[in-house]
Formats: structure tokens, sequence, C-alpha cells
């Protein structure tokens, strides 16, 4: 799969994928302002994990629906979700393109917001909750020079999928929840999944993600599975030192849904350049059925053990890197 330096627009003037824009990238380079209607799919995704406490902050907008979402975890303590769907796109506001304009969603008891200017992003989040009032104030800043991976999936000319998946991104503000503030600081690591495409409207997917420092470097994990079987894409990736690994292959998943507390391997098929045993420490779990649409999602947040050999540099082992695996199954 060719590496692609240069920008260019995901699809041509009929509204079907541009042959030119598929490929991966180090940076976002590709121009994503989608057409017409009905199949379109876009999002914001940011999770940002501490070593006691993390947050989820998601804007949607899947052409006949608008669905935003705040998550807070305190590792063994307190839960809270809150979300909205509102039809039609209505309280969601996404950019065409990365970091060309603010996301923005508002739904009852809930605003999300996100300010991305490409070096840095605010991530600001107002819900009312049973516990409590909730409030997120962060801001992640990007390192100069730090490689991202953007990649185009394509199932067909008119299925296809622009994803740019950015971790290792410090952050650093507070939560609050109730009366209790928690802090972002040293050792908070941000991961972006940023989505403009049009989907099939029966999928499943596999995502893994991890950020931290493990000997001396500081390291992140992206892998993908299912849904890019096929399709000569992948998502997967290595970024050692804000410098990024493609990975071309698809990976091997090995997990049992029916035990919380089963632990999820992950390896290559054909080389040494990644063998990764993910033990989750939770596990969220979100199932909806309405009418035609459906999500079953289970996200198991845990650490990562094992080893990673990037490109042009020796094999690295993997010490408690933080983040997630996750198995979704969607009807949209």
């Amino acid at each position: 799969m060719r590496e692609i330096s240069e920008s260019v627009e995901l699809y041509l003037a009929d509204g079907t994928l541009n042959p030119e824009a598929v490929g991966w990238s180090r940076r976002p380079v590709h121009r994503t302002g989608l057409r017409g209607w009905g199949r379109n799919k876009r999002w914001e995704y940011w999770c940002v994990m501490t070593p006691t406490h993390l947050v989820a902050m998601t804007v949607s907008d899947i052409d006949y629906l608008a669905v935003s979402s705040v998550y807070f975890l305190e590792y063994g303590g307190v839960e809270v979700a809150k979300g909205a769907s509102l039809p039609f796109g209505g309280g969601a506001r996404l950019p065409e393109t990365l970091g060309e304009g603010p996301a923005m969603a508002r739904g009852p008891g809930l605003v999300v917001q996100v300010a991305d200017t490409g070096g840095r992003a605010l991530l600001r989040a107002s819900a009312r909750t049973k516990q409590g009032p909730l409030t997120v104030d962060l801001e992640v800043v990007r390192p100069e020079g730090h490689e991202v991976l953007g990649v185009v999936v394509p199932w067909s000319d008119r299925r296809f999928q622009y994803t740019s998946k950015q971790n290792t991104l410090p952050a650093t503000g507070t939560v609050t929840l109730g009366d209790r503030t928690f802090e972002f600081g040293d050792d908070a690591w941000a991961v972006l999944d940023h989505g403009r495409g049009r989907w099939p409207y029966d999928i499943t997917w596999n995502w893994g993600a991890g950020s931290g420092r493990t000997g001396g470097h500081t390291v992140g994990l992206q892998f993908g599975g299912k849904w890019t079987e096929g399709t000569g894409s992948t998502e997967n990736a290595l970024c050692v030192d804000g410098r990024l690994t493609y990975l071309p292959d698809e990976l091997e998943w090995t997990y049992d849904l029916s035990d919380r507390a089963a632990p999820w391997r992950i390896r290559s098929r054909h080389d040494d350049a990644v063998d990764l045993t993910f033990t989750p420490f939770h596990r969220r779990t979100e199932r909806t059925s309405v009418g035609l649409l459906m999500t079953d999602a289970r996200q198991c947040f845990g650490h990562y053990t094992g080893t990673i050999h990037p490109a042009d540099a020796d094999r690295l082992r993997i010490e408690g890197i933080r983040g997630w695996a996750e198995e979704v199954h969607m009807r949209w």
C-alpha cells in the first residue's frame, strides 16, 4: 500500500472514491468533505488516560442521527456515562476536514466541544449526571513533527472510510465530578479517532490502542481488525518517539468475550512486528437496538505487555502501556 505525502481529495466530483486517495500517510493530508446523504458517517472520538482515571468524548453525525457522549472512569471507583441522540444531525456540527473548525454537539443535559487547530486541541464538555455535574476542561498538544496514522479503507468506489488515528498526545487539565476534581498532567495521554466516510450497513470491527512510556521510549500502539479485511488496507501502526511505522498486514486477534477478565492476544501473522498481550481491568458494554439500528460494543480498558519491532529499530519490550481493546458490531 502506497504512502501519500501530498494533499488529496477523498472523493471525485461524482461522489465516488478518488483512487489517488487510497493509501496511508504520516500526517493528515486528505480533504474529506462528504457530499450527498444517507450513508455518510462523521465523528471525532477522544480518549485521555492517566494512571488512575480516564475520560472519553464523542461528537458524531451519521446523517440521520447525531450521537454525542461523554464518559468518565475512575479505575476501581466511579463510572459515569452521559449520551444524547438527536435525529437528522440535530445538535451536532463537525468540520469537513480535520483541523478546519470546531466540532460541537448539544443534547438534553449535555454539551461536547472540540476546538482542534492542528497544533493543539481543546476538549470541553459539561453534563448533568446522577453522580452530579460533570465538567471536562482539557488541552491536548501535538509535539512538533509528531507522526500520526492516516489511512483510506476502500470497500468499493461508493463505500470507503478515511480515518486518522493519533496517539501519544500529551494532555493537561481537569475533570470535575460533583465536588471532586481529577487532574490530568504528566503521564496523561490522549488518543484521537477522526473518521469520515460512507459505510456499509452491517459491520464489525476490532480496535486496539495504547500510549505511554516504556524502556526509555514513548510508545503508541494502533491496531485494527475485521473491518479492513479484503480491502488491501489496514489501520495498524506503531509510533515510537513520534516516528510512525505502518504495518500493511492484518493482525491476528485472539480473545474471549464471555470472560470479562480474560487476556487478549494481538500479534503479527508473518513477522515479529507485534506480539502483545492485553490484560483488561475494566469492561464497558453498550447494547442498543432501535428498529433497523443496532450497537453491540464491548470496550475493555487495561494494559499491554509484550514486544514490538518498529521499522529501522531494535525490538522493544512493552511493559504496562495503558490503553483499550474492543469489538463493536454495528447495524447503522
